[in-house]
């Protein structure tokens, strides 16, 4: 089965932005027609991955770009001294591999299965045949590229004003946004996500959020169970993450 318009209108990426978490750009291959879908997926390679596995490497040769059909893709980038910070998750209808589409060149960043996933691999060269063929296809390719310089702009741009504290609160209200379900207690976000994950989200430690969330637990503010957090008062988290300070 291919991706098809209806399951990637449902699909939003998850980064950190100081706005309000962005829907993102229409699918890839939203507006073509049917021909022109199977004319892109024809010149694609389907891959699918286990959670964790590796989709590409910073650094190693990059040849197109990868569209995602199922799961969730996070990009991030390694510092020299092995330090992460995650750039987005990515979900269907994105394409991930840039910020290249056509020359070949190495990869800035990582892309590794935060779910299982599934993506078809378009290469370069034949990537460039067809959006000179597709004007369509050339749209999409044009706004999915604009769209991730805005949202790596945003990302460069959090992190540099606002405190690691003021980061952790602002991103518990992006993932109850887009991950909150009603429970007695708050909103529990239904998608897990590790001390880690969110370390490098925020970029920090994971001792650091670790100690950070034991404390806000204390206060009621959220609850953390096992493998899940519940956000008790969304409003401390809105004071928090508008002028908390380390």
């Amino acid at each position: 089965m291919g991706l098809t318009p209806a399951r990637a209108e449902t699909a939003r990426s998850l980064l950190l932005t100081e706005s309000q978490q962005p829907a993102g750009p229409p699918s890839l291959i939203e507006r073509l027609t049917l021909r022109e879908r199977e004319q892109v997926l024809a010149q694609g390679r389907r891959r699918v991955l286990n959670r964790g596995q590796t989709l590409f490497s910073q650094g190693a040769r990059h040849d197109g770009i990868y569209l995602i059909e199922s799961g969730r893709i996070r990009v991030f980038y390694t510092s020299p001294q092995g330090r992460e910070i995650t750039l987005a998750y990515w979900h269907i209808g994105n394409f991930v591999g840039g910020p290249e589409v056509f020359d070949t060149g190495v990869h800035q960043w990582s892309g590794v299965a935060a779910t299982n996933a599934s993506v078809v691999h378009l290469p370069g060269k034949e990537l460039r045949s067809l959006v000179a063929e597709i004007p369509n296809l050339a749209i999409g390719v044009i706004e999915g590229l604009s769209f991730k310089g805005k949202c790596y702009s945003a990302l460069a741009q959090i992190l540099g004003t606002r405190s690691i504290t003021q980061r952790l609160a602002h991103l518990l209200l992006q993932l109850v946004e887009l991950y909150g379900v009603d429970d007695a207690d708050g909103k529990v976000i239904a998608v897990a996500f590790t001390h880690a994950d969110i370390a490098h989200l925020v970029g920090a430690t994971r001792q650091w959020v670790t100690i950070s969330l034991r404390r806000m637990q204390e206060k009621n503010i959220v609850q953390t169970r096992r493998s899940q957090i519940v956000v008790c008062r969304p409003d401390i988290l809105e004071e928090m993450r508008g002028h908390a300070a380390d």
